[in-house]
């Protein structure tokens, strides 16, 4: 069993995360969902505290923590709000990560330094319109043509790509020249584009049914040019290695979809405190009390599945089948809860001003987000030998 007791360090960040959330999260983020805008000063705020730093060495401006105190930061952060918890799990395990595992020195310490400071943000151009599930289905191409890469394609449903502090998307492409490798698949590379740079174009932001305050665009790269030292790694292994950051995005999905079920519990344990029918609190009704008791009791086993799948991977041990279950029940944990909560609520359940309807709005991408259900069910399979 793994063991989920918090070190005092630990404890304090999870404390400190909680009431940033609590005091200064949790009073805006209605607004900032109704008005479907980015929340630029509560970004800010958690830049300030050094979230978007917590897992890189303090040589680039981290705060030399690891990948767990990230997963505890974005847990908290997703009990009041999912839409500021992808921002920060985007922008570090999606945005910056890739350039801290696989980046050159020169690339770590141009990119790192901003986007772990909080003040610049990355993003991860993998999916595209016809290339979802099956990523490596990309049809984005680079060619190489006097020391420069030309990308040209496009990319779908891309998080932290349009706001104002957009600093680089990474994007893979086909960079061979017949699109091929010598063993007949695909070479996908991953290529660092600046923003701006002419030719690139973040669309229009998408009207979503949740995450109404995350930043989300399609992407356009039209004759795209940019330096060949640009190339992320080695030639050939951008979609290998983006596999690997999607692994270990998965364990922050997980914590995230924790955050998001336990959210759901702490607003159900109050209202059915406080709300009475026919005489007395609804709490104290079994059927209410049930089912708060077995949404408590997702969002525990759901939050051990993650620390294992965390402690495995810091450990530098196999961990693509613990983070996938995480991933898959967390996931589910979330979906679930969201709904009960809403049936608690009864009507007020379905009125925006409360929070557990942002909730519901905001639980099912976490079913689809970083792998569909069904992918970490193939994941699962695949490693049990199926």
């Amino acid at each position: 069993m793994p063991d989920t007791r918090l070190t005092e360090e630990q404890e304090s960040l999870r404390k400190t995360v909680e009431a940033f959330a609590r005091e200064v999260v949790a009073p805006v983020a209605a607004a900032y969902d109704e008005a479907r805008t980015f929340p630029y000063p509560v970004v800010a705020g958690m830049a300030e505290m050094g979230l978007f730093g917590l897992p890189f060495p303090e040589s680039y401006g981290g705060q030399g923590a690891d990948y767990f105190a990230l997963c505890l930061a974005i847990e908290e952060l997703a009990r009041v709000d999912s839409s500021v918890a992808i921002t920060l799990e985007a922008a570090v395990g999606l945005g910056a990560m890739p350039i801290h595992r696989f980046g050159s020195e020169a690339q770590k310490q141009q990119w790192l330094p901003l986007l772990a400071a909080g003040q610049a943000l990355g993003a991860f151009g993998l999916t595209e319109p016809g290339a979802g599930s099956d990523a490596g289905g990309t049809r984005t191409t680079a060619r190489l043509e006097d020391g420069q890469w030309v990308v040209n394609g496009s990319k779908a449903f891309i998080t932290n790509s349009g706001t104002d502090i957009t600093l680089l998307v990474t994007v893979t492409a086909v960079t061979a020249v017949t699109g091929r490798t010598a063993a007949g698949g695909k070479e996908i590379s991953s290529i660092l584009v600046p923003v701006p740079t002419p030719g690139f174009t973040a669309g229009p932001a998408y009207s979503k049914v949740g995450w109404h305050a995350s930043d989300t665009h399609p992407l356009t790269f039209d004759d795209v040019r940019v330096p060949e030292e640009n190339l992320l790694g080695e030639r050939g292994r951008g979609y290998a290695n983006f596999l690997q950051i999607l692994d270990e995005g998965r364990i922050a999905i997980s914590a995230l979809a924790v955050g998001l079920a336990q959210g759901c519990v702490d607003e159900s344990v109050k209202y059915a405190r406080e709300r009475e029918a026919f005489g007395r609190p609804i709490g104290q009704n079994q059927a209410i009390a049930f089912k708060i008791a077995e949404m408590e009791a997702r969002a525990y086993v759901a939050r051990t599945a993650y620390y294992d799948a965390a402690a495995k991977m810091l450990a530098g041990r196999s961990f693509k089948k613990e983070a996938a279950m995480a991933k898959l029940f967390a996931s589910d944990a979330a979906v679930t809860n969201a709904r009960e909560a809403t049936q608690i609520y009864g009507g007020y359940g379905f009125m925006n001003e409360y929070p557990v309807a942002r909730h519901w709005r905001d639980a099912k991408i976490l079913e689809i987000g970083e792998g569909t259900s069904e992918v970490q069910k193939i994941l699962i399979a695949r490693e049990l030998g199926l």
